[in-house]
């Protein structure tokens, strides 16, 4: 993945290439950053965690990290900045998002894929089953899966 800085550069190239204005980051933990850091905090109580379309995948961000694993509905489809639903479209055929966190969205320094700096097969990182309605759903897989990176909207212009 070449680290934390090119995942966040990637997210903010998809979401300008649609029009996107706002600051999108990688969800992912790394020896920068827990995912409690990506939205600041004064704001992670007071605003709805939505797709792309404006559909509610959470109240707030605080409720992702809150340590209960990220519980959200699965049925919610989770869009690509191109509008494909991650959850159904063949293109992600393992509904596996990639995010290097505990259950409280606390980085997990011996799975987040050295930084993600590495698609080495025998190094690990923390992923989630989309499926099971956990967002930081605790499955350790090897770095060389190339699953979903979720990028989240931290500023609105």
């Amino acid at each position: 993945m070449r680290g934390i800085r090119w995942a966040d550069f990637h997210c903010y190239q998809q979401a300008r290439s649609v029009g996107l204005t706002s600051t999108y980051r990688a969800f992912l933990s790394s020896h920068l950053q827990d995912l409690a850091t990506i939205v600041r905090k004064a704001d992670s109580n007071h605003f709805p965690v939505v797709n792309l379309k404006g559909d509610v995948l959470f109240s707030s961000w605080a409720s992702i990290i809150s340590g209960s694993g990220g519980i959200f509905d699965p049925s919610t489809p989770i869009y690509s900045f191109d509008g494909r639903n991650v959850m159904t479209d063949s293109a992600w055929p393992e509904k596996l998002v990639w995010h290097g966190s505990s259950p409280a969205g606390i980085r997990l320094t011996s799975n987040y894929c050295e930084a993600w700096r590495t698609a080495d097969m025998a190094v690990t990182g923390q992923a989630a089953l989309l499926q099971t309605g956990l967002l930081l759903g605790q499955h350790a897989r090897s770095c060389s899966n190339h699953y979903i990176v979720l990028c989240v909207e931290n500023t609105y212009v």
